[in-house]
């Protein structure tokens, strides 16, 4: 089957959050097709009268509204119709290149991620930086990737006890996706590098480097295996 005839058969949930949003939601898992079917339903909903703003995430579109003024009952249809018109939409991100520095005081947990995938750790490395990854969503901090394209045999858990200060730039696995710190914060995602690209500034348009969408691909700068 293909990917649009799965989402058309298995059609979105749409709901209300409180009185000022609606959340259109599919079912897990996350998948290429879905997020580029979000992405243009997105687009779509920009345009729409008393949207105040429009937030993708994994799987879900939500639609930050006036709510004084908007018809949820008309907006909801209007989402609803939006998604079974939009269908996977091509993929028209840029290229990135990312130089990381893998293993040793960069990634304390590329052990672990050895240990558990059963692969040597050099052998993580070069997978990791083989893959080519597309941007689903932006979200926990500003400029934080939530990526797709993870190998199957790199899919490792998050730690069981999230580390309380996470280095900016740090590059991690958390379950089937792999993603980049932008700034100092916690978290329990599996380190295995670092990058210093910055992935966030406020004095740049946009102030996030990376994109929905966009191709990321990351090369070994160091390796500590």
């Amino acid at each position: 089957m293909s990917p649009s005839k799965s989402l058309t058969s298995s059609p979105p949930r749409i709901y209300t959050l409180g009185d000022s949003a609606l959340v259109c939601e599919l079912p897990p898992p996350a998948t290429l097709a879905c997020q580029q079917r979000v992405w243009t339903t997105a687009q779509a909903a920009r345009d729409w009268p008393h949207v105040l703003e429009v937030v993708p995430g994994m799987n879900n579109l939500t639609l930050v509204i006036d709510p004084f003024a908007a018809d949820r009952e008309a907006l909801a249809e209007r989402l609803r119709t939006a998604w079974e018109a939009a269908g996977a939409a091509p993929t028209e991100g840029r290229d990135i290149e990312i130089p990381v520095c893998y293993g040793g005081q960069y990634g304390p947990d590329l052990k672990a991620v050895a240990a558990h995938t059963g692969l040597a750790a050099n052998e993580v490395i070069q997978r990791h930086a083989q893959g080519e990854y597309i941007v689903f969503f932006l979200g926990f901090q500003p400029g934080f990737a939530y990526m797709g394209g993870l190998e199957t045999a790199l899919h490792t858990p998050r730690r069981s006890e999230p580390r309380v200060e996470v280095p900016a730039g740090s590059v991690g696995i958390g379950g089937a996706q792999t993603g980049i710190y932008p700034a100092v914060s916690p978290g329990g995602w599996q380190l295995i590098g670092r990058t210093d690209v910055p992935l966030f500034d406020p004095t740049r348009t946009p102030p996030t480097l990376l994109q929905p969408g966009d191709r990321v691909h990351f090369t070994i700068a160091e390796s500590h295996a």
